[in-house]
C-alpha cells in the first residue's frame, strides 16, 4: 500500500491536507487556520500547550489514538506569535486561500508567512528594550579576501550555537 493511499485510509481529508503541508515545514510550528482559530496537531500541539499554557484537547484519531490538538484565535496571533519568538520556536501560518463557497472538501491552504526568531522586522513581535541581532553573510570567489570561509563557518565563529537556531 502506498503513503498516499495509507493516509486517504486512515486520516479525513483535512488532516492529509494538515500533514502534507506540515511535511514541508518538519522543523516549525503550523498554525493551520481553519476559521477563527489557527490550530495545532500532533507534537505541535503539545509543545504550543506547554509553552503557550493553553489547553490541549484532541480532534480524531490517527491509528486509533487521539489526535493532540491545541487552538488560538487569530485575532490574538500576535501575542501568542510573540511568546514563542521569545522562546526560540519557528512558526509557519497557513491560510485558507480558497473560497470556502465553492471548495469541495478542504479549503484550500497554504502558507503565507514563516516567523523566525532570526527574521523578525515586525515590530509588534519585537521586544521594546531588546536588540534584535540580525547577520547576513555574502560569500565570494574573491581571491583578495585572502581566506575563503563559508557563511556557516563564519555564523559558527561569531555565535554561539545557541543564537542559531
Amino acid at each position: 500500500m502506498s503513503i498516499k493511499q495509507k493516509l486517504a485510509d486512515q486520516h479525513t481529508p483535512m488532516m492529509q491536507q494538515y500533514l502534507r503541508i506540515k511535511s514541508d515545514h518538519p522543523d516549525t510550528l503550523l498554525f493551520y487556520r481553519m476559521g477563527d482559530f489557527y490550530e495545532l496537531f500532533f507534537d505541535d500541539a503539545k509543545k504550543a500547550s506547554q509553552l503557550l499554557d493553553i489547553t490541549l484537547t484532541s480532534r480524531g484519531q490517527s491509528s486509533g489514538l487521539p489526535i493532540p490538538m491545541a487552538g488560538i484565535p487569530y485575532h490574538a496571533a500576535e501575542g501568542y506569535l510573540a511568546r514563542l519568538l521569545r522562546n526560540g520556536e519557528s512558526i509557519a501560518i497557513c491560510e485558507q486561500i480558497g473560497d470556502p463557497s465553492i471548495s469541495k472538501g478542504p479549503v484550500e491552504r497554504k502558507v503565507v508567512r514563516i516567523v523566525t526568531p532570526g527574521t523578525v522586522t515586525d515590530e509588534a513581535l519585537l521586544e521594546d528594550r531588546k536588540d534584535n541581532l540580525l547577520v547576513a553573510v555574502c560569500s565570494s570567489t574573491s581571491s583578495s579576501l585572502g581566506t575563503q570561509i563559508s557563511g556557516e563557518a563564519l555564523l559558527r565563529r561569531l555565535f554561539p550555537r545557541s543564537a542559531l537556531k
